[in-house]
């Protein structure tokens, strides 16, 4: 890769109080020179190039470039702006191999990992860098929940009259939420009017950048600046002033669903659709979490990592998963993450074979409510590109809980630690059979599959020795969780009733199951089951989407669960209109349920109790065992008196 040629100094160059000398400069890819002198505009820079250019020439007796000639030059630079250690690439949309090429060039001054790309909102700007497996180049760099708080927090920011608003310092354009708004009620008479004249002044208007200079929050045209038009300010008294205020609040309230009426940085929907509303650069488009179909939980959840894609047959992993490449700005890279980015592609490519790009992607911390577990919790989505669908195949990836690696950290020697490995892989899948065995909805097909990756952990000796981890894989249940089901959802009385009678009936396998934490707490209803909505948004299944914790109780009475499966519904009792009727409906599907199954189990005993007799039985609490404790606890229970007792514990009796 060729060197830079600068005019001015580095890019990343600092000042005596460590600020960017310059955060602007244009990178002409024809000579792969870099301009990064004062004034800091780019059109000032391209006429420094420019005349640097032709005094070259002249130096080497050469013809002056033409007026067409110049414009090829300028047709060939890219703009580039500095934020803190990392130089961002404004493309145009329609050019993007310049883009590109300007990417590879700024590889040979400062590390990929510190080139970014603007604009990748825009469609045809962010397919094109997905297409290359580097979704991770598109990724807001605000994860982190501290990292999104301190970003709202430093983006207030005021017009003339107060620090009403949260500033977009990309774009310029200034947000106003309902909670800000309706804060000026609080105001006096004529502090009220100079707000609301401003808001009337600035919100029709285009800025330089050509972005909005207001927009309403989450309103999405429902509420905006037509709202103020044709109104004397002056001419209200006190009380008419206020009479117009409280119309404008109920208008604005109106056009927002419940999360966008209060400020509330701890509320996650609230704090991610604010930060990308920071972060953007001013195009409407949908987040890739939504556009790829995941639900609102995992928006802005999600780390994308390098991937890859093929060009004329040859699988090209992102250049910054080249081992080779080490420089002194990657001292904070994760090789754990990325080898494990390595295995997951290479395992793709052997099941698709041709494939046209691969994007994989980490969940950041849980999206369940439950406390956490111990073993390796670490999860994945990976998107891949198959040549001849038009839509990615999304996957997520589980690591199992105890592999190679916890077994080694437990002090077992390595024979040792891969048998048990081996013998927790299949104790899941036999747990997964039981499961869908006992009526539990699970999806379809989940493939169990290993990659290599090095031992970092605790037993020294064997740190540096490769092993053999693996990983759960399945296609992605589309759906929403249903505890993070909008609470609106539930004001209509279809939806909560056909919602309570799915939840009712998950719930019976679920305490047949015996699903419960390492505490033997009841896991239900806190992020694992997934709801699938028709077109109409009615739910119409469940899909457990993760059975962690099945088999885990397989001791205790049933009977003592009543109050756990009531808490489903305590908790929503408020939400909607006809609260005998939703909890009526859960019991009568619970109790349907759970005898359904009971009945399928005494109709086909022999094949149940036989189910894994090709396993040994441990009384330690091995499968085996414990399928049969399950099996002769169905056997002893009555659907009707569990329903009665978890009655007992509703808030709202039927």
């Amino acid at each position: 890769m060729s060197s830079i040629s600068l005019i001015g100094e580095h890019p990343l160059a600092t000042d005596s109080n460590n600020k960017l000398k310059s955060r602007i400069a244009t990178l002409f890819t024809t000579t792969q020179t870099l301009v990064t002198v004062l004034p800091a505009l780019h059109a000032w820079q391209r006429l420094v190039y420019l005349e640097r250019l032709q005094q070259q020439r002249f130096s080497a007796g050469e013809e002056r470039l033409s007026e067409s000639q110049e414009e090829v030059e300028i047709a060939n630079s890219v703009d580039l702006l500095m934020e803190g250690q990392n130089i961002l690439i404004r493309p145009h949309p329609e050019q993007m191999d310049l883009a590109f090429r300007a990417d590879e060039q700024l590889q040979g001054l400062i590390p990929k990992r510190q080139i970014q790309f603007l604009y990748s909102s825009n469609p045809k700007v962010r397919q094109a860098i997905k297409h290359r497996g580097e979704m991770w180049r598109i990724t807001p760099p605000a994860r982190s929940v501290p990292e999104m708080k301190k970003v709202i927090q430093d983006s207030r920011f005021r017009i003339s009259c107060g620090d009403i608003y949260y500033y977009n310092r990309l774009t310029g354009t200034r947000y106003l939420t309902f909670a800000s708004f309706a804060g000026l009620s609080a105001l006096p008479a004529e502090s009220l009017r100079s707000h609301l004249k401003e808001i009337a002044d600035y919100s029709p208007l285009i800025n330089r950048l050509g972005n909005p200079e207001i927009r309403f929050f989450m309103a999405d045209g429902r509420f905006s600046s037509d709202a103020f038009k044709a109104r004397d300010w002056g001419s209200f008294d006190e009380a008419g002033l206020g009479v117009v205020f409280r119309d404008l609040e109920r208008q604005f309230q109106d056009a927002l669903e419940a999360d966008y009426r209060q400020d509330d940085p701890l509320c996650g929907r609230w704090r991610s659709q604010m930060v990308s509303a920071l972060t953007g650069d001013g195009c409407d488009v949908e987040p890739e979490e939504t556009q790829m179909g995941l639900s609102p939980e995992f928006f802005m959840q999600i780390k994308w990592l390098p991937g890859a894609r093929i060009e004329d047959g040859e699988l090209l992993f992102d250049a910054v998963l080249d081992p080779v490449v080490e420089t002194q700005w990657d001292a904070d890279r994760s090789t754990e993450e990325e080898e494990k980015c390595r295995g997951f592609i290479g395992n793709f490519v052997r099941e698709y074979g041709d494939i046209e790009y691969v994007n994989v992607g980490r969940v950041i911390g849980s999206l369940s409510s439950r406390t956490a577990m111990q073993g390796r919790r670490d999860v994945y989505v990976a998107e891949v590109k198959l040549p001849d669908q038009e839509a990615a195949v999304v996957k997520l990836i589980r690591m199992q809980k105890f592999g190679v690696r916890e077994h080694l950290d437990e002090g077992k020697d390595l024979l040792g630690a891969m048998l048990d490995s081996e013998e927790y892989t299949a104790y899941t899948l036999d747990r997964r059979i039981g499961c869908r065995q006992l009526g539990m909805n699970l999806p379809q097909r989940v493939t169990s599959r290993r990659l290599s990756e090095t031992y970092r952990g605790t037993q020294a000796e064997r740190r540096g020795t490769l092993i053999w981890s693996p990983y759960f894989e399945r296609e992605f249940v589309y759906g929403v969780a249903t505890d993070k089901m909008a609470a609106e959802k539930f004001a209509d009385p279809d939806f909560a009733m056909q919602f309570a009678r799915l939840l009712g009936s998950a719930a019976a396998p679920n305490m047949i199951l015996g699903r419960a934490s390492q505490d033997i707490t009841v896991i239900f209803d806190d992020g694992d089951e997934v709801v699938i909505q028709d077109k109409k948004g009615l739910p119409i299944e469940i899909v457990v989407a993760d059975h962690t914790g099945t088999f885990a109780d397989y001791t205790n009475d049933l009977r003592q669960m009543g109050r756990a499966y009531a808490t489903p519904i305590n908790c929503r009792i408020d939400l909607v209109q006809d609260r005998s009727a939703f909890s009526k409906a859960y019991l009568d599907a619970f109790r349907d349920r759970f005898a359904a199954i009971q009945r399928r189990y005494f109709a086909k005993k022999r094949a149940f109790d036989s189910l894994f007799r090709h396993g040994y039985r441990d009384e330690n609490g091995n499968f085996l065992f414990r399928w049969d404790r399950v099996l002769a606890r169905l056997a002893l229970a009555n659907p009707r008196e569990l329903a009665a007792l978890i009655e007992e514990h509703f808030i709202a009796r039927i």
